[in-house]
């Protein structure tokens, strides 16, 4: 992860994740940027901006197209700088280019897949203390579907619940063969909670 420079020249912070706000945080520098607008792909991130000390934080409450498009239309007079992931879900800077937005962007933090799942989880997926998952991101669904290659049963995949954000995020959920995949009506944690409590109330009910 590279350390971020100055926030001189920056005019916006863009944030895709809220490990990018905790990446700078452990680096002692949102003092240097917490003047800056701040655009989140989401409420939960825009929130934490907020408990963090940024001032003028605004959230595109949904995914990274969402972002794109609250970022193309604010009127930015200058670089946005993008704290980001080492793994991207998406080109913020070759997304704005056509809108005449520069980007910055800095790799501030990484996320290491898990390499196996704790057997204490394989059981209670199998014997049923899970109902369901969720899922807010297409990596985290690959990298479960990827672990659970071997160890659950047809059964299992059957019935497990497998909640998840959008369509993209529940691609590679139902090419390992997931039956009961549930989607967010929008990619938002207000629509993922309304999904989470669809499904417990479906549960009760049967």
């Amino acid at each position: 992860a590279t350390t971020p420079r100055s926030s001189r020249a920056r005019r916006a912070l863009a944030l895709t994740s809220a490990n990018a706000l905790r990446a700078l945080d452990e680096r002692g520098v949102v003092a240097q940027y917490a003047n800056l607008p701040a655009y989140a792909v989401g409420d939960r991130t825009a929130r934490l901006a907020q408990e963090m000390g940024f001032a003028h934080v605004q959230s595109a409450s949904g995914a990274f197209g969402d972002l794109v498009g609250l970022l193309a239309h604010a009127g930015l007079k200058g670089p946005i700088f993008y704290p980001a992931g080492r793994e991207q879900s998406g080109d913020l800077a070759k997304s704005l280019a056509p809108f005449g937005v520069m980007v910055i962007t800095a790799q501030v933090y990484a996320m290491n897949a898990a390499t196996e799942l704790p057997e204490q989880i394989v059981g209670e997926l199998e014997d049923g203390s899970i109902d369901a998952a969720l899922f807010y991101s297409r990596r985290t669904a690959q990298t479960f579907a990827t672990l659970c290659e071997d160890r659950l049963s047809p059964l299992t995949r059957l019935e497990l619940g497998m909640l998840c954000m959008s369509e993209a995020v529940a691609e590679p959920l139902l090419d390992a063969h997931f039956v009961r995949v549930g989607l967010a009506d929008h990619p938002s944690e207000e629509a993922m909670m309304a999904l989470a409590l669809s499904f417990a109330r479906d549960q009760n009910a049967s």
